[in-house]
């Protein structure tokens, strides 16, 4: 087991990495840059370290300055959480380097899943269904023209090292391929430093299904369900739910088989999830895979019963997946409301600023990931969410139910968040029945003052 863990990531993933690894009693540093110096995560940990300015390439994404507080403070693993490093190879070939543990996928597996085009062709040897597209990377205009005509319109532009909607653009027609291309390839060469982008056929309507997976060092892969995350606004997921209302227990089966069988293909170890879009007849097909923990995770955790992070960590540090693992039955439902600092009144422009009352709700099956509190600034610096708000219930509509009473108790004064939005989503009469898709939003109209 490890001794010292040092936490390479910000907000309310970090803290709860901090929070697992002390059940686990191993020591803990926070990284912190000087926007975050007042941030929780650096209170809660053993050790806190500042790495760098506010900018997130002079501190969160600086290697050197992370290699460096890790060897400072004596710790012999990193965690990289998700978003900013998690998903680097070279981070992780680094981190090998220098003896430190990297909590998180080998350089060679990052390399292999993270690129998207290499993942559906790894994933279509196998035989787990794959969406018609491009046979890697699409390398001009030109390329792109002759795989669409391929596919037939519409077609998705997608940043081979993208995630989080970054680099994606939906083509309806060869007239809008050229904008298309240049704004996606563009936009993925500024998120991710590859400007690469792969193209695939658009599936009309689909559902945005992931199965979570933990693997162990003794060749063990276990599915621990399914999570429904079609709730998306510009590709990026609002509210998650576990399990899927759309997913019947043939698919589902299906869904695990094949992500398993995906996992193991890859050698894979720790947590991380595959993804899937499924169309209304029930036909699913690999999307990516996310080497890392995932921001929906507690969706899992809740009805499961379990920590994933806890045996994310055990599993790296040579832990055999528990027998119970293998034969888990999903428990009730659960429900994930991503609470931004956001104005959906106004476009839902960023509303950084300082909070100056809070609360948040309790109660029976709820749970609260934050990392903010009264007096706390929220800095425009990175990403807008501020908490992670999650119930479990026995049913999906008492889910429901709960997280429309759990939204009523948040307070959040002093900045705008996007909680009467998400309000609005579990009072409508389609969601609620679960008849929704990727493109549930697109129509959706918010009404400020209800």
């Amino acid at each position: 087991m490890y001794n010292k863990i040092l936490v390479a990531n910000r907000g309310e993933i970090a803290l709860r990495i901090i929070r697992a690894c002390r059940e686990l009693n191993i020591g803990t540093v926070a990284v912190y840059s000087k926007a975050d110096e007042l941030s929780l995560h650096t209170k809660f940990a053993d050790e806190a370290i500042c790495v760098g300015p506010a900018e997130s390439s002079k501190s969160y994404l600086n290697i050197p300055a992370l290699i460096a507080a890790a060897e400072l403070t004596n710790a012999d693993a990193i965690h990289p959480g998700y978003g900013f490093l998690a998903e680097s190879s070279q981070f992780s070939k680094i981190c090998d380097e220098n003896g430190i543990e990297f909590i998180g996928p080998p350089p060679e597996t990052i390399d292999a899943m993270g690129d998207k085009a290499n993942a559906k062709d790894s994933m279509r040897k196998i035989g787990v269904p794959v969406i018609y597209g491009s046979d890697g990377i699409v390398e001009s205009i030109e390329d792109a023209k002759i795989e669409a005509e391929k596919a037939g319109y519409p077609v998705m532009l997608k940043a081979t090292a993208g995630g989080g909607g970054k680099g994606m653009r939906l083509v309806e027609s060869e007239e809008h391929l050229e904008s298309a291309f240049n704004t996606a390839q563009s936009e993925a060469e500024m998120s991710f430093n590859n400007g690469d982008l792969y193209l695939e056929k658009f599936i009309q309507k689909p559902r945005h299904i992931e199965v979570q997976i933990l693997a162990d060092k003794h060749g063990n892969v276990v599915a621990l369900g399914e999570r429904e995350c079609s709730i998306q606004r510009r590709h990026q997921k609002l509210i998650e739910e576990s399990p899927s209302p759309g997913v019947d227990e043939i698919t589902r089966n299906k869904m695990y088989d094949a992500a398993i069988a995906g996992a193991k293909a890859s050698n894979y170890v720790g947590a991380g999830t595959i993804e899937f879009l499924m169309d209304a007849n029930n036909d699913f097909f690999f999307m990516e895979m996310n080497t890392r923990i995932q921001v929906e995770h507690p969706v899992t955790e809740m009805v499961i019963g379990a920590d994933l992070i806890k045996y994310q960590i055990l599993c790296h540090a040579g832990y055999p997946i528990p027998d119970w693992m293998k034969t888990m039955k999903i428990r009730g439902h659960a429900i994930e409301c991503r609470i931004n600092a956001e104005d959906p009144s106004h476009k839902f422009r960023p509303c950084p600023g300082t909070i100056s009352s809070f609360h948040m709700p309790g109660g029976m099956g709820i749970r609260v990931d934050t990392h903010v509190y009264a007096g706390y600034t929220v800095p425009p610096n990175y990403d807008s969410m501020v908490a992670k708000l999650i119930v479990h219930a026995p049913s999906r509509i008492e889910a429901i139910n709960r997280m429309i009473g759990a939204l009523d108790e948040c307070v959040f004064e002093g900045i705008k968040t996007i909680i009467p939005f998400q309000r609005q989503i579990l009072e409508n009469t389609d969601f609620q029945k679960g008849l929704i898709d990727t493109g549930f939003l697109e129509n959706f109209q918010f009404k400020p003052g209800e």
